[in-house]
């Protein structure tokens, strides 16, 4: 498989994926208000999403190492158009939970990056896998970058439900672009010799490194979905226009785009525990500064600024420990089993924003507990061993 088709159509994959999901904090209030439902509803429901996510993309990680991408590619760009009409035109909670969270959860699993990045660790060397997955990565942050101000607009000028039958139909062109990832002589990671389901995940969840890759990435969860739900709702408490928000993650967009790139850089170069060490401390310093330091536009994007370089740098890191460690047989479940956990800190990240701001007024507690986070994460990387495991050889 050329390498250049290979990056082009995952990293257009993965940007409308994420892109689309980047700007669901845009419809939280419209949604409430036109249903008389709190923000914790609405925070449930994409705390759902997350947690479905996380879930779901286990068996779609085994899935998608048994018979390839293309044909999971297409089934999640169908549940996402699916959710995405639920999102817009359900009236009750449930069926709002049923859509916007398990719907599209499902449908996150099967375009993102656990997917994609198992055709990347089957087909591009070791030692550009690092840099390939910065780029998968940094295509992610531009669809931030680009479609948040675009879903802006879209709500603008076509009201908040048709912006989402727009974007409805924006997911169906992964289908299309799935093509670009099919694997014509892939035979699946079963085989004669080779390691089982059950013998993967119980190498992986009993060893130590990998439990600490889980601990560090239900952190970065639990932040950049606080973030990009709630900043928006943030920053309008404090009396600002709507745009500085749209700006404002606009701008994590835009400089996540250089932050991913960049790490999948240093990957090559430097031990990535100690990448994921500097990034999670630099969020917790960013966040102490964000909430001591006076408010206004200009703290708000700079705070997003600095946050973007942070945002999905994980990403890249985190995945290339992965298959470093065990290798590339079972990359795409092993790396959906670690991205549950970021999942798990993804549904507590959004449901405590709505949850404690509905039983104090504001979000003072949920950015301590973010700081907090950070610190234990940062720590946990400096034990962990990311070579290779020693295994005996298969029969």
């Amino acid at each position: 498989m050329p390498l250049r088709q290979l990056l082009l159509c995952g990293s257009i994959i993965v940007t409308i994926a994420m892109g689309i999901r980047h700007g669901f904090g845009l419809w939280q209030l419209p949604i409430i208000t036109e249903n008389g439902w709190s923000r914790e509803t609405f925070s449930f429901a994409l705390a759902l999403q997350n947690l479905s996510w996380g879930f779901f993309g286990i068996f779609i990680g085994m899935i998608a190492d048994r018979i390839g991408a293309y044909r999971v590619l297409i089934m999640g760009a169908l549940c996402y158009a699916l959710g995405l009409l639920g999102m817009a035109y359900t009236s009750t909670p449930l069926a709002f939970f049923l859509t916007t969270g398990c719907l599209i959860g499902l449908a996150q699993a099967s375009t993102t990056y656990a997917v994609v990045y198992g055709v990347l660790g089957r087909n591009v060397s070791a030692e550009k896998r690092s840099w390939a997955m910065g780029i998968i990565a940094a295509a992610g942050s531009f669809g931030q970058f680009f479609m948040v101000p675009v879903e802006n607009v879209l709500i603008d000028w076509f009201n908040w439900q048709n912006a989402l039958v727009i974007c409805a139909v924006l997911s169906l062109v992964i289908i299309v672009l799935a093509r670009g990832l099919r694997e014509p002589n892939y035979t699946g990671s079963h085989g004669a010799g080779q390691q089982s389901i059950l013998q993967a995940l119980t190498e992986a969840f009993t060893y130590r490194s990998f439990l600490l890759l889980v601990i560090g990435y239900f952190t970065c969860g639990f932040q950049v979905v606080f973030i990009g739900v709630h900043l928006p709702s943030y920053v309008k408490d404090f009396g600002m226009a709507p745009h500085v928000a749209s700006i404002a993650l606009a701008l994590i967009g835009l400089f996540n785009i250089f932050g991913t790139y960049s790490v999948g850089l240093l990957g090559q170069k430097y031990q990535k525990r100690f990448i994921l060490l500097s990034i999670y401390s630099l969020r917790a310093v960013a966040i102490i500064l964000f909430i001591t330091l006076p408010l206004s536009a200009m703290s708000v994007y700079i705070f997003a600024a600095v946050m973007g370089i942070l945002w999905l740098s994980t990403v890249p890191m985190t995945n290339a420990i992965v298959a470093q460690i065990f290798g590339v047989q079972h990359f795409s479940m092993l790396s959906a089993s670690v991205f549950c956990s970021h999942q798990i800190g993804s549904f507590f990240g959004v449901w405590l924003g709505g949850y404690l701001y509905d039983q104090y007024g504001n979000y003072d507690l949920v950015w301590y507990i973010a700081i907090a986070l950070s610190i234990v994460s940062a720590l946990v990387h400096i034990p962990m061993n990311e070579g290779p495991i020693k295994r005996a050889v298969m029969a």
